[in-house]
């Protein structure tokens, strides 16, 4: 049975909003399709063997690392100026073609992070709070619908692109064993969901 293939609809961009780095809504709709176009094709073979679909094998961790790195190196492909930040785990994900020495920066001001979540309305933990601009890409996932092979392909449903600074954020408690880290305070995601991109 042929999967359905997802594609993007031009009419959910936001019409009035102003993107930094010479952005274009076009960059964000190939962006998203490239990622369709690859999750479409790799299911396909899946199923054509008899195997899960890549949605279902991945953990939500793993799923959310993945399309983060997916939409970075699509968005650099089609930006004009922003290319991938060659600093392992360096922030942020996207840098400003040359103002950092071998586009690689570890901690750097002038590009846009990009982070991923199911969590709707765009909150997302980060490593830590800074000044700068925040893509928050938010997807959904049909794990539910039986059987399996009619489950709806993966969805962008949300994208965010604001900028944001240290006051707009809370710091989580740590636990014994846990990482510190930081998430847009009630203010600071208002401000963001402002910049909304796409609502599907």
């Amino acid at each position: 049975m042929p999967i359905v293939r997802n594609t993007v609809n031009p009419t959910n961009f936001n019409p009035e909003i102003e993107l930094p780095y010479q952005l274009r809504k076009d960059d964000f709709r190939s962006a998203l399709q490239d990622v369709y176009d690859f999750f479409h094709d790799v299911n396909e073979h899946l199923i054509a063997k008899g195997l899960q679909r890549l949605d279902d094998m991945l953990r939500p961790a793993i799923m959310s690392g993945v399309l983060s790195d997916m939409l970075t190196s699509s968005l650099a492909t089609h930006s004009r100026v922003l290319v991938e930040n060659n600093y392992f785990n360096g922030h942020p994900d996207l840098v400003v073609q040359g103002v950092y020495a071998n586009n690689s920066v570890k901690a750097g001001e002038q590009g846009v992070e990009i982070k991923t979540t199911r969590k709707k309305g765009g909150a997302v933990d980060t490593h830590g709070a800074r000044n700068q601009w925040m893509c928050v890409f938010v997807y959904r996932v049909d794990t539910k619908s039986e059987p399996a092979v009619n489950r709806r392909p993966m969805t962008f449903t949300e994208v965010y692109l604001g900028e944001v600074t240290l006051d707009d954020f809370r710091r989580n408690p740590r636990g014994e064993l846990g990482t510190r880290t930081a998430t847009l305070h009630a203010d600071g995601i208002r401000k963001l969901r402002e910049s909304w991109v796409y609502k599907a």
